[in-house]
């Protein structure tokens, strides 16, 4: 559905908003914890602090931090800062030229679920899933004494 980019963006904001970080947090730290490239991770969090979704800092107490409040950043934000607007612009077959005027054979079902789709994702902030407690056990990403910034 979307990148694998955007989906080490989306984990690593969450991390951010599980954390409550106010404090820049080391992209090293972030990409240890999610076990993914610490090379590829910078790169896709250097485009979310490029849309303003983060903010980062060099140096020995650098790193990333939420450049806004968990609760005024939707999974919207983040898939379009990665992955630009595509996803609810664009023919889900990929059809140049698909549109009302000209619809591919799935334009019409496609655009009532991507309208819904696009309304939840845009209603879905860090904060609501950051709470929700369900899925941490599954992620262990509680802060624990080791963080430097627990």
């Amino acid at each position: 559905m979307w990148s694998t980019g955007c989906t080490y963006g989306i984990q690593a904001a969450l991390f951010l908003a599980v954390r409550d970080a106010k404090a820049y947090v080391p992209i090293r730290q972030i990409s240890d914890h999610l076990g993914v490239s610490f090379h590829f991770l910078t790169k896709v969090l250097q485009v979310l602090n490029h849309h303003g979704v983060l903010r980062s800092q060099r140096g020995p107490h650098g790193g990333v931090a939420l450049a806004r409040t968990a609760d005024a950043i939707s999974l919207r934000d983040l898939i379009v800062a990665v992955d630009g607007p595509g996803l609810f612009e664009d023919c889900v077959l990929g059809l140049p030229g698909c549109g009302d005027q000209k619809p591919c054979p799935i334009h019409d079902h496609w655009a009532d679920v991507r309208g819904c789709f696009d309304q939840h994702l845009a209603a879905t902030t860090l904060a609501e899933l950051a709470r929700n407690p369900d899925w941490l056990a599954l992620w262990q990403i509680t802060a624990t004494e080791d963080d430097d910034f627990a």
